[in-house]
């Protein structure tokens, strides 16, 4: 009699669910409302028949909430730039065939640029030699006014300002100039780092090391294999 009461005792508590942890310390704690030792680690509620109904992670303090909010944007802007690679080496590999269709594509983006580049160059020569006859024209006033000794009304707005336009346009031109050089040097850097980038995608290719699938395409392909199904076509 008194050891079924005494078994009847133990098993009280199993009638209903409990929650347990395991401390810093290593020390497993279990009580009917969550243990105090249980506040900064992560706790299960468990059934009487021993299985997990939910787990329960700690409380963060303010500095733990804030550093796993950045954690978790870092995780998030290292997957979108994994992604951008991923997409960008398809487009890659897609676009070319060898590293002369690489070449032909960089001269073909760079022929309209070029031929702007020229087109602003003679412009400037066409402006340089107008500019040459405005002031042609300038000292013929000036040298009239200096021989007549006398106060001059001077030469006519329009010179003056069809002086001051051409040396403005002289100038919008050349920094033209600068600016589509500048677009040049990008253009030819761009498409070596894409030459480079094809290069080693194409060795890592030959050597089977090449795998363009996605977190969530690689982690498909896994299960399937787990349960005995052929992986998911691309």
């Amino acid at each position: 009699m008194k050891r079924l009461l005494i078994l009847a005792m133990l098993a009280a508590p199993a009638a209903h669910a409990a929650f347990k942890c395991t401390d810093k310390n290593g020390r497993t704690h279990i009580g009917d409302t969550p243990p105090a030792q249980c506040a900064d680690v992560t706790m299960f509620e468990v059934a009487p028949s021993g299985t997990v109904l939910r787990k329960i992670e700690p409380s963060l303090t303010g500095e733990q909430a804030k550093a796993k909010q950045e954690e978790e944007a870092r995780r998030k802007e290292q997957e979108k730039q994994a992604a951008e690679q991923r997409r960008k080496d398809i487009a890659l590999l897609s676009t070319y065939g060898s590293e002369r269709d690489i070449d032909t594509s960089r001269e073909i983006n760079l022929k309209p640029i070029d031929a702007r580049m020229k087109s602003a160059q003679d412009r400037i020569k066409a402006v340089e030699k107008r500019q040459k006859q405005l002031n042609e024209e300038m000292e013929f006033y000036k040298a009239g006014s200096s021989k007549a000794g006398t106060k001059s009304k001077g030469p006519p707005a329009q010179l003056t300002q069809d002086i001051e336009h051409a040396k403005a346009e002289k100038a919008g031109l050349e920094k033209s100039i600068v600016d589509y050089q500048k677009e040049m040097v990008e253009v030819r850097e761009r498409y070596d780092n894409d030459k480079k980038r094809w290069v080693a995608l194409k060795e890592l290719q030959r050597e089977g090391k090449l795998d363009l699938r996605s977190p969530q395409e690689i982690e498909a392909a896994k299960k399937a294999v787990e349960q005995g199904k052929p992986p998911p076509r691309r």
